[in-house]
């Protein structure tokens, strides 16, 4: 089970509906999950130019509604039952599962605080010309309970240049935040990396240093480096042996150019 260790950043590998349990009970300030969006259909997508399968793998194949829905809804039972009462989580997806994870939520007992939009100023073109481009994800923040407190850092969210409104006012939850730079995708590279500004806004926004982080769905690591990098404590649950080697690679060369 643990794959990886280093000072306060761990990495389990396995399968989180497996792992979670095993896990010290409230012991998580923030949740960042980026489950599959099952949307491997067969289809065709756009990337760097040009006409690519949509298909990520296995592991984002709809089983159909039932299964996919058992599945959303055991493992964010599974987190809620090591979140602190004050902790909260976040959930990313599009339509094709982000609707799913909204009635878990809420079938669980937890209040919904903001719904974020990720706004893609720079995201590919839709090839078939039939819809609108998908230029956008979801982001789901959620407290345990609604009569729960939660920690929300507002002082250094109002500062934060969300670039589209000057410093000093309100975040609003629209985000525009351009996809993930080759820059941030030299150790290799996982078909759902999200860029680290996104993290960045979610973890500052939501914990403070010290703080226990959790994703148990780590991919290539983004939510561990940028825990790591704002003096967070992490852990990544991660089936795939690929992905955590390149979690350990950003996570060394973060380190190395401290």
């Amino acid at each position: 089970m643990l794959y990886y260790k280093k000072n306060d950043f761990k990495l389990l590998q396995g399968d989180s509906l497996k792992i979670l349990p095993r896990m010290k009970k409230e012991s998580v300030t923030t949740i960042f999950a980026d489950p599959p969006y099952n949307l491997s259909n067969d289809g065709i997508t756009c990337k760097a130019g040009k006409m690519v399968s949509v298909n990520k793998g296995e592991w984002d194949r709809s089983k159909g509604f039932d299964e996919d829905f058992e599945f959303t809804y055991n493992w964010i039972k599974a987190c809620q039952r090591v979140l602190k009462t004050d902790g909260t989580i976040w959930i990313s997806g599009t339509m094709h599962n982000i609707y799913q994870v909204g009635f878990a939520l809420q079938s669980l007992g937890f209040h919904i605080l903001n719904e974020i939009s990720w706004y893609k100023p720079n995201a590919p073109p839709n090839l078939s010309c039939r819809y609108f481009t998908h230029s956008h994800e979801t982001v789901i923040w959620a407290k345990k309970s609604k009569k729960t407190k939660h920690k929300f850092n507002y002082k250094l969210m109002k500062e934060w240049d969300d670039k589209l409104g000057p410093s000093g006012k309100q975040m609003r939850s629209i985000w525009n935040i351009p996809l993930t730079p080759p820059s941030e995708k030299k150790n290799g590279k996982h078909p759902t990396q999200k860029p680290i500004e996104l993290l960045s806004r979610i973890i500052a926004a939501s914990s403070d240093e010290g703080d226990l982080i959790l994703d148990p769905f780590n991919g290539s690591g983004t939510t561990g480096i940028v825990a790591q990098s704002l003096g967070r404590r992490y852990t990544g649950i991660e089936i795939d042996e690929n992905y955590l080697n390149i979690t350990i690679e950003r996570f060394k060369q973060l380190n190395s150019s401290k």
